[in-house]
């Protein structure tokens, strides 16, 4: 997937196990699917999962995860992982790893939601509560969260690339104008907040046909909250983004740059993967795309009638 990335199998996995907890290295273990784009995960018996990165880049993140999850989590109404051990560098693997909690439940891109406007509001509650978390020291955007949070117009130059890239496998033209709405809008004046900075379908855990917890804190860091109003383009469709949007009270120009946010990840994972590395992330941001330009067309289409 990656030209620099480890090799990481099970057996390098129980090998450290071995080296540095030996209680958990018999335990059954089987690779978590689909594959991680940025850690490699592994299910240890019934209640952990093994977390190892995958390249140096991935490392940042996780020590990240380690020092703020453990004070998120109580504050937030959704179930997060919570690393319970860290590992070192050993036996050829050359980062420090993590075993978390195992979660029960399965994404939203495998388990269906029974209601979609309840789960809007779960989300939207989630994220409130994050945002009200105190930012104190919190880390501001940078490299170990990917420049999540950070003004649009640091996006703007690989945004732009992308999408001239990809040619005639998009449609250019109005992404471009959905982007140029997006940096165009007024950026966040006030205080910076906690953002997760990744929720997608894949990250968001389904039990009982009900939200239950959010997966994947390696973009988490204190900025724009635009960045995770992405969401309501890459889970919820058209009618529900409303309920969603309304639970958040979320103003014009942070949704506009929302919208862009969406726009922006997709086309740079598009121009980057294939079907062949990332299926998953592949066929995720089309859906992204189409939610967006559907949307667009929408409101083309009502001020045309007007």
């Amino acid at each position: 997937m990656h030209a620099d990335e480890l090799d990481i199998d099970g057996a390098l996995v129980r090998r450290l196990l071995a080296a540095e907890f030996p209680a958990w290295a018999d335990l059954p273990l089987e690779p978590v699917r689909p594959r991680g784009t940025d850690n490699a995960l592994y299910r240890l018996g019934d209640e952990l999962v093994a977390r190892l990165p995958r390249r140096e880049v991935n490392v940042g993140p996780l020590e990240k995860e380690c020092r703020w999850l453990p004070v998120l989590a109580p504050q937030l109404p959704l179930a997060v992982p919570v690393p319970v051990a860290i590992g070192g560098p050993a036996d050829g693997y050359s980062f420090m790893w993590a075993v978390y909690r195992w979660l029960d439940g399965k994404p939203i891109t495998e388990a269906p939601i029974a209601d979609l406007r309840h789960a809007a509001a779960n989300l939207a509650g989630f994220i409130a509560a994050l945002e009200r978390i105190d930012p104190g020291d919190g880390p501001r955007p940078g490299k170990h969260n990917f420049g999540r949070g950070q003004p649009l117009a640091q996006r703007d130059a690989a945004t732009r690339a992308a999408i001239a890239d990809l040619g005639a496998a998009i449609d250019g033209d109005a992404l471009t104008a959905v982007w140029d709405s997006a940096v165009n809008a007024p950026e966040w004046e006030r205080a910076p907040v906690w953002i997760h900075g990744d929720l997608d379908a894949r990250n968001l855990l389904v039990e009982d046909g009900r939200v239950s917890a959010v997966l994947d804190f390696g973009s988490l860091g204190v900025g724009d909250p635009a960045y995770d109003g992405m969401v309501a383009w890459k889970v919820f469709p058209a009618d529900i983004r409303n309920v969603f949007r309304s639970a958040l009270s979320i103003d014009d120009a942070t949704w506009a740059r929302a919208r862009g946010l969406a726009v922006s990840q997709a086309v740079i994972a598009l121009a980057y993967y294939t079907l062949e590395t990332n299926a998953v992330l592949v066929r995720e941001s089309q859906r992204w795309l189409a939610e967006v330009l559907a949307e667009s067309a929408g409101s083309d289409s009502r001020i045309q009638s007007t």
